[in-house]
C-alpha cells in the first residue's frame, strides 16, 4: 500500500434525472427511514439504469458510475478512455471533491491538483496574477512558494502580457493555458488533467504534454489524464483504463487499451445522422461517405452532406480532417466554393481527392463555417471510411504503420555519375 497513491474502493455515482440536487423531500424522507430508523440499505441504490446516452428507459435514476476498484501507483501517468457520458469526469470530480460518490470511498495521498474545465477555480474579475495565488493557496501553498514559482507560472502559460487584466476578458485557451500552469508548477502530489487541453493551441498541448510527462519522471508525481486524443494519451501514459457505460471494461498497457475502445467505439461508419439540437444559423443534419471510386494512387471519396439552416447566413465553407484511426491528423482539405445566403434545406455533394494512403481505416472530421471568422458546426471523427489495397501493391516495398500514413513519390531532378 506505501506505493499506492490513490485507491478507489467499490466508488459509485447515481443522479437523478431532470433533478438538480438529491431529489424531492418526499424521497430523501425515505432513504433517511429506511437508513436510521429500520437500519435497512438505501432503497434508492438497487434501483437505476445503466448510463447508456442513446437508449431510453423507464427508470429515472442513472449510475454515473458504478463499483469502480482501482489503484494508482505512486508516479504512474494513468490514461483514462471513454466515449461521452462514459463517466471519466465524474471520476475525477469525485477524486477532486467536486462532488461525493453515492458508495465507497477514495485513498489519496498528497495534494490534488485539477483542471477539470475551462477556468476552474478562477474568479472572473479577479486577474491572473491574483487567481495564480488565490488557486496556491487553496491547494496549500505558501505565500512565499507561490512567489517562488510566480515568474515560471507566467512564462510557461505564455499569457505575460495579460498577468494583470481580470481573467473575464480572457479567450477560452488563455484561461486553459494559466489554469495548466498553476496546477503543474505547484507541486501537488497528484495532478488530475481532463479534457481542458484541447482548447489549446497545438504549441501549448505539446508543452503540456512534456511538462506532464517532467512531472512523473523528474519528480515521480502521479497523473491521471483523460484525453479522446489517442496520440497523447499512447505517448505519455504507460498504463491506461477503459471505461464504458459507468463501469471498467478494461485495465492494461495503453496500447491494449487503445485497440479495444477503438475496436468497441470506432465500428465502420459510413452515415451519420443528427441526434443534437440544432444550431442558431447553420447545422449538418447528415453525413454519408458514398463508395470510394478510383484506383490506387488516385482514389476518390465522395461525401453527401445534409445542411439546414433556420437564418440567413453569410458565405461559408465545407472542410474535411482526414485522421488514423489514432487520431493521428494526416491532412485536410476545404472545399473551396461557399456556401451562399441561402436558408432552409441544401444537400450537396463534394468529392475528396485522396492522396495513396496505406491499407487500414481512416477517421473523417467535417467543419462548416466563415474561414478563420466564425465555426458554426465542428463534428470530429463522426466518420471511418477503410483502404483496402496499397498504393504500392505490385512492387516488393513492405508497408506498415511504423512506415507513415502516405506514399511520396519523388524523381531524380539532377544524376552525375564518375567516368
Amino acid at each position: 500500500m506505501s506505493d499506492v497513491a490513490i485507491k478507489f474502493e467499490n466508488i459509485s455515482k447515481q443522479y437523478r434525472l431532470g433533478t438538480i440536487g438529491t431529489g424531492t423531500i418526499s424521497h430523501d424522507l425515505k432513504r433517511w427511514w429506511a437508513v436510521n430508523i429500520r437500519g435497512k440499505e438505501d432503497p434508492y441504490l438497487k434501483i437505476g439504469s445503466v448510463n447508456e446516452r442513446n437508449t431510453r428507459l423507464d427508470s429515472e435514476y442513472v449510475w454515473a458510475l458504478r463499483d469502480i476498484n482501482l489503484e494508482v501507483k505512486e508516479g504512474e501517468v494513468l490514461g483514462i478512455i471513454g466515449k461521452n457520458g462514459a463517466g471519466k469526469s465524474t471520476l475525477l470530480k469525485i477524486l477532486s471533491r467536486v462532488t461525493s460518490p453515492t458508495t465507497g470511498q477514495i485513498t489519496a495521498k498528497g495534494r490534488i491538483a485539477s483542471l477539470l474545465e475551462v477556468g476552474t477555480g478562477f474568479h472572473p474579475e479577479m486577474t491572473g496574477r491574483e487567481n495564480i495565488y488565490m488557486n496556491g493557496s487553496i491547494m496549500g501553498m505558501s505565500k512565499q512558494e507561490i512567489r517562488r514559482k510566480l515568474d515560471e507560472i507566467i512564462d510557461f502559460s505564455g499569457v505575460e502580457r495579460y498577468i494583470d487584466t481580470p481573467v473575464k476578458r480572457y479567450s477560452s485557451g488563455m484561461t486553459v493555458r494559466l489554469g495548466f500552469a498553476v496546477a503543474a508548477h505547484l507541486e501537488p502530489e497528484i495532478l488530475v488533467v481532463d479534457e481542458v487541453l484541447a482548447v489549446g493551441d497545438a504549441e501549448f498541448q505539446k508543452k503540456a504534454l512534456g511538462k506532464m510527462q517532467d512531472i512523473t519522471i523528474s519528480n515521480g508525481r502521479t497523473v491521471l489524464f483523460v484525453s479522446h486524443n489517442m496520440w497523447a494519451i499512447r505517448n505519455i501514459c504507460k498504463n491506461s483504463i477503459v471505461l464504458e457505460n459507468g463501469g471498467i471494461a478494461t485495465i492494461s498497457e495503453t496500447s491494449f487499451a487503445i485497440d479495444y475502445y477503438l475496436g468497441k467505439s470506432k465500428e465502420v461508419k459510413k452515415e451519420w445522422k443528427r441526434m443534437l439540437p440544432l444550431n442558431s444559423t447553420v447545422s449538418i443534419i447528415r453525413i454519408v461517405a458514398l463508395k470510394v471510386t478510383g484506383k490506387q494512387p488516385n482514389l476518390k471519396l465522395p461525401i453527401e452532406i445534409s445542411i439546414k439552416s433556420i437564418n440567413p447566413f453569410k458565405p461559408c465553407s465545407i472542410a474535411f480532417d482526414v485522421a488514423d484511426e489514432n487520431e493521428v491528423p494526416i491532412f485536410q482539405t476545404i472545399i473551396e466554393e461557399e456556401l451562399c445566403y441561402k436558408y432552409g434545406d441544401q444537400v450537396i455533394t463534394v468529392t475528396i481527392n485522396l492522396p495513396p494512403l496505406i491499407p487500414g481505416r481512416y477517421l473523417i472530421s467535417a467543419w462548416i463555417g466563415s474561414h478563420n471568422i466564425e465555426t458554426h458546426e465542428w463534428l470530429k471523427n463522426i466518420l471511418l471510411f477503410e483502404i483496402e489495397e496499397s498504393p504500392m501493391k505490385n512492387r516488393v516495398i513492405p508497408y506498415s504503420k511504423n512506415n507513415g500514413f502516405m506514399f511520396i513519390t519523388s524523381k531524380i531532378i539532377k544524376h552525375e555519375s564518375g567516368t
